[in-house]
């Protein structure tokens, strides 16, 4: 991969290291840590319908869910900026070739050819 590309998705990968971690500052502030009552806005200690605690209870599960998704993401993004840096950007994990730039474009911390990601995803189904 020529320099001018390099620079061109180290960009892209600072900007989405950037975007994640505003995603991963959001969970934090408005749901872990943070009680019931305080990341549901609750305006006295009382007790509510069950339901709206399992609301409640949903919504902080699916911003755990989100954090380690984005946690995974981060680490992704990050591992890609080192490959950039060791020149191995842009390589299949997998068999060696090329990843497409297309692919590159639409997912820049890309780690394998979308022929081996694919392998890889079926394989997986197979075994569930």
């Amino acid at each position: 991969m020529n320099p001018k590309d390099l620079d061109r998705f180290r960009k892209l990968l600072a900007e989405e290291r950037k975007r994640v971690l505003e995603e991963l500052d959001w969970v934090e502030k408005n749901y872990i840590g943070k009680s019931r009552k305080e990341s549901g806005g609750e305006v006295s200690s009382y007790s509510v319908h069950p339901a709206d605690g399992a609301s409640d209870s949903m919504e902080k599960e699916k911003a755990y869910m989100i954090g380690a998704s984005s946690g995974e993401v981060l680490e992704d993004i990050d591992e890609a900026l080192a490959n950039i840096d060791q020149g191995s950007y842009g390589k299949c994990g997998e068999c060696g070739e090329d990843i497409p730039v297309a692919r590159l474009e639409a997912v820049p911390y890309a780690k394998m050819c979308i022929k081996c990601k694919t392998k890889l995803e079926n394989s997986e189904g197979a075994t569930r």
